[in-house]
């Protein structure tokens, strides 16, 4: 059964820090994009940052550059996402999702969801 946990979602204040984590079993993460989408609420979900495979590409959403690093350890077959500088904007369901190689915008192409976690940002 291939799967992927999300944790390290929480309540922080405005400013704050969070470092979420994408875990991944039943599969190596070695050949596949990992994408970390959000969804506030009555909002569309979307994308927030892309890394690629090998680590070497990454993207992110306006809205969160800057402040918002991706980063990998596959020997830990595990996605970490560094959210500094918190704002209430934030706040939403963080999902991590994975396709092969390349990342993409489109969260349709990714075949592997995880259940998402919980992120608010308020005082």
């Amino acid at each position: 059964q291939l799967q992927l946990v999300e944790s390290g979602g929480g309540l922080v204040q405005p400013g704050g820090s969070l470092r979420l984590s994408c875990a991944a079993s039943g599969f190596s993460m070695s050949y596949y994009a990992i994408g970390w989408f959000r969804q506030a609420p009555g909002k569309e979900r979307e994308m927030v940052s892309c890394i690629k495979l090998n680590g070497g590409s990454t993207n992110y959403a306006d809205s969160v550059k800057g402040r918002f690093t991706i980063s990998r350890d596959n020997a830990k077959n595990t996605v970490y996402l560094q959210m500094n500088s918190l704002k209430p904007e934030d706040t939403a369901i963080y999902y991590c999702a994975a396709k092969f190689y390349t990342c993409s915008g489109d969260e349709g192409a990714y075949p592997y969801w995880g259940l998402g976690t919980q992120v608010t940002v308020s005082s």
